[in-house]
């Protein structure tokens, strides 16, 4: 087979030619491939590294051009076929074309790589990646809706690649089996509800046990629209919610005893979480599981330990970390959130926890419970990250932190600060596969004062 050759682009023309060959030698951030036409990157969609392919201009930039893959002449041993029918089209996830494995290699490359270029930090130990199911794995989603008057049906998923239309899905093989297995039920659902045209999303939420479907609708729902909801749910088995305004109008439909409460549970610690389908919880509960192990066993926990815990949330990491400690203080910016936190602490009966609602985006320096001693610190940011309270860590000196990280750029700009500032070595780094099959990547660093 010859080996691909890049071809010169006429720079004389703003015609590109219709095709060209590649030789692709890197994968971006995003999942796409890399190569180079007349020293001008090029990142192509549905191009592995180390593959010859053929390949289409689809945008020109000043500083960079995008193309797509329409042949792949020499395959890299790490392709593999996608599961999902729609993967060329659907914009849900974009790596299902590369192994698990080289999915997880990738991720832990450019975690290394940005700690190293952004942050000047190398991690002593790289310890293995923490992975899970790699199919039906996601119980948390918001599915757009749409209804298509040229079709006349409507779509509910996720949105093209790179595009704002809906895919048109029948399935999804990435969300809860409960979930993705019944699309094409919630398109003929909504089709036939006499407010079709007035649905926009609809929220996921799937416990140990249980799953929700938040129905946003932007008119009032006929009673005969609301009893078709109910008998969906009856017939699925997934309670039914509606969401007529902001987040403060969502309440049950069906059924209607009961708490408006999905529950997971975290074996390990005999702990049982309950949350409402709108709240924030990890999106894998397998991968969670080993999450949340792993953060206690690197935090090494005494029992006259005082722990932070900052980005609370409901509890995941606090109350595991209050089975070892002698105190657990979870900070958190959302006033839900916090007493969710406290009632699981309750229905849990543990009493060495302790939350504070804080802005932990502000200057925090002053906050009262910044100024209480602690011996380590877990800290679970938003993609942001944590750079505005450095200076808090800093000042408190824990003697251990274990950050959770969603977001490469980000940690690696928070750990060199921490290590350049604040005197912290970065120990263990190890990636977390919380999302497989995209480009997310999260993971757990432990920093040692």
């Amino acid at each position: 087979m010859n080996k691909a050759v890049n071809k010169t682009v006429n720079q004389k023309t703003d015609t590109p030619p219709t095709t060209f060959s590649a030789h692709i030698t890197g994968l971006s951030h995003e999942g796409r491939g890399i190569t180079h036409i007349d020293g001008k990157t090029v990142f192509m969609s549905g191009a592995l590294p180390e593959e010859g392919v053929t390949g289409m201009f689809t945008k020109r930039r000043s500083r960079f051009d995008e193309a797509k893959a329409v042949e792949i002449v020499t395959p890299s041993p790490d392709r593999v076929k996608p599961k999902c029918p729609h993967f060329e089209i659907c914009g849900g996830c974009s790596l299902q074309h590369l192994s698990p494995a080289a999915q997880v290699a990738h991720k832990q490359h450019m975690v290394l790589e940005q700690l190293q270029h952004f942050g000047g930090v190398v991690p002593k130990t790289v310890v293995p990646a923490i992975v899970g199911p790699a199919w039906g794995y996601r119980r948390k989603a918001r599915l757009g809706v749409k209804y298509v008057t040229k079709k006349d049906a409507v779509l509910v998923g996720f949105r093209e690649k790179q595009s704002h239309w809906l895919a048109d899905l029948q399935g999804c093989e990435i969300l809860e089996p409960i979930i993705g297995r019944n699309i094409q039920t919630l398109r003929t659902l909504i089709r036939g509800l006499d407010a079709y045209q007035t649905i926009p999303q609809i929220e996921v939420a799937v416990g140990d046990t249980e799953a929700a479907l938040v129905f946003r609708h932007l008119e009032p729902l006929s009673a005969e629209d609301k009893q078709r909801l109910i008998a969906f749910g009856q017939a699925q088995g997934i309670h039914t919610y509606l969401q007529p305004g902001g987040l403060h109008s969502v309440h049950k439909l069906w059924p209607t005893e009961g708490a408006d409460r999905l529950s997971y549970q975290l074996p390990d610690f005999e702990l049982n979480f309950s949350f409402h389908p709108n709240d924030f919880v990890q999106v894998n509960r397998q991968v969670n599981v080993q999450l949340v192990n792993q953060a206690v066993n690197w935090l090494d926990l005494a029992s006259t330990d005082r722990v932070l815990d900052l980005f609370c949330g409901l509890g995941n990491f606090t109350l595991p970390m209050a089975r070892a400690a002698q105190q657990v203080v979870g900070i958190e910016g959302a006033d839900t959130m916090i007493k969710r936190a406290e009632e699981n602490a309750r229905s849990n009966r543990l009493e060495n926890v302790s939350f504070y609602m804080g802005d932990l985006f502000s200057d925090q320096t002053a906050a009262p419970w910044a100024k209480l001693p602690y011996d380590k610190i877990l800290l679970d940011p938003p993609r942001s990250g944590a750079i505005e309270l450095l200076p808090v860590l800093g000042k408190i000196g824990a003697s251990t932190i274990v950050y959770v990280s969603c977001n490469p750029a980000t940690l690696a700009r928070d750990v060199g600060e921490l290590h350049r500032q604040y005197g912290y070595e970065l120990v263990r780094l190890g990636v977390v596969d919380m999302f497989p099959h995209t480009t997310h990547v999260e993971s757990m660093a432990l920093l040692v004062r």
